[in-house]
């Protein structure tokens, strides 16, 4: 019992997950996909593995769609690759990373999600990382607000 053990301080509470090598192919894969329709790779942290690791994987799905498919009360990492037509009328596919962080989640979730998030977006190498703290939140309208402040 008095092993002294039991006192922690914030630094040590915050977990930073290892990313799954097959998530890391995955996300390698990803980044260099072809196909121009909208897509999607979800992941969440293995709690009990303290990985962060592939959910689900979407093909052609627009951001409406992608927003049913993320739980409202637990957080989720998103990394989307959008067809983006700028206003000149070029056509990119940004791959943007969403944090999904709803609200009202279990503050032990929220840290190892929050303690995770950096070491993914740099296995990914991503640039354009944004975060929702509610599913509502995640709009075409939004992203392409979000993505014209990238030239």
């Amino acid at each position: 019992m008095g092993t002294g053990s039991e006192e922690t301080t914030p630094s040590d509470s915050l977990v930073v997950c290892e990313v799954d090598p097959e998530l890391k192919e995955k996300l390698r894969k990803f980044r260099f996909r072809k196909e121009t329709d909208n897509a999607a790779i979800i992941m969440k942290v293995d709690k009990d593995r303290q990985m962060v690791v592939l959910e689900e994987e979407f093909q052609n799905i627009s951001p409406e769609e992608l927003k049913m498919e993320l739980p409202e009360r637990q957080p989720r990492f998103v990394v989307y690759s959008y067809k983006y037509v700028h206003e000149d009328g070029r056509v990119s596919y940004p791959l943007c990373f969403i944090f999904s962080s709803p609200v009202g989640c279990k503050p032990e979730q929220q840290m190892m999600y929050a303690g995770s998030k950096n070491r993914l977006v740099q296995t990914a190498e991503l640039t354009k990382v944004f975060e929702i703290r509610t599913t509502d939140d995640l709009t075409e309208a939004w992203l392409q607000e979000k993505l014209s402040f990238f030239r």
